[in-house]
């Protein structure tokens, strides 16, 4: 199959990379260049960004609203997709941003499929990703063949493409939760004497005991900050996203307001660019622990 490639970050240099193992043809547009990164062997670079209008499937994999409005909207991409195409946004966004682009696509005759994922870069290039997914059932048929190289398992949520980004905008915020709720319990612990690696060694082996809260809990009690596997900054987009979903929908977030303030205070403190697990650091400070 032809696809074209948006967005080689972390993420999209694994994705794009397994697509091409796969036996796909993929031309791939990089928003900005990165020197010194590599591009997976195999994948054409276009020359510009309206190169890639000629393809069956168009993947996008970019860090925010304002990245794909530029992409897609102001650069002009969906405009110069034909009727038949389908996008594949992988992107986590705004609920409000994804029906904007459904009623955009729809008028184009581009099928719009959202499909946010679960999984850090490592992930992305193994194929462990977790696929959130939802989109018209005609399109999501023939992703069949691409889905299944790009992730271990396929969760699907119906045809309206903005139920699968609320799940992931939803998860991300419940992993947020853990991760302060982790922060808060090594800091407690660690207040009467208890290492913080001892403490959470023993928290994901009982009632924390999945894969997740493993990775987090190694990072918090190692201060493994850095490189990041999620940056912070991008932590702080997406509890933002929840909070404004939530506030669309009445439904009050008061663990996310909490969170929000915390990443903001990381932010201030200039660790925007370390990972996600970070956000312990603001309890820390506000303890005098820091």
């Amino acid at each position: 199959m032809r696809i074209g490639f948006v967005g080689l970050g972390a993420m999209g240099r694994g994705l794009a990379g397994r697509l091409v193992g796969a036996g796909h043809a993929v031309r791939a547009w990089n928003r900005s260049p990165q020197p010194g990164v590599a591009v997976p062997e195999g994948v054409a670079i276009a020359r510009q960004l309206l190169d890639l209008a000629d393809n069956e499937v168009v993947i996008s994999m970019l860090a925010h609203d304002a990245a794909v409005r530029e992409v897609f909207l102001e650069g002009g991409l969906l405009q110069a997709l034909a009727p038949g195409t389908i996008h594949v946004n992988m992107a986590t966004v705004s609920v409000a941003l994804v029906r904007d682009l459904v009623r955009r696509h729809d008028a184009r005759g581009v099928a719009y499929v959202a499909c946010p994922v679960l999984g850090r870069p490592e992930a992305a290039a193994e194929g462990g990703l977790h696929l959130l997914v939802a989109g018209p059932t005609a399109a999501i048929s023939r992703l069949d063949g691409l889905l299944v190289v790009l992730g271990q398992r396929v969760w699907g949520f119906g045809e309206r493409p903005e139920s699968a980004n609320a799940v992931k905008i939803a998860t991300n915020l419940a992993l947020a939760c853990a991760i302060e709720a982790m922060g808060e319990a090594a800091g407690l612990a660690g207040a009467y004497g208890v290492e913080a690696g001892s403490y959470l060694d023993m928290l994901t082996q009982t009632l924390f005991a999945s894969p997740a809260f493993k990775l987090y809990g190694s990072l918090i009690a190692e201060d493994r900050f850095e490189p990041p596997g999620f940056r912070l900054a991008l932590g702080l987009k997406d509890v933002n996203l929840a909070l404004a979903a939530g506030a669309e929908a009445a439904m009050p977030l008061p663990f996310g307001a909490v969170l929000r303030d915390h990443f903001l205070d990381c932010v201030a403190h200039g660790e925007a660019d370390s990972d996600w697990s970070a956000l312990v650091m603001a309890g820390r400070r506000h303890a005098g622990r820091a």
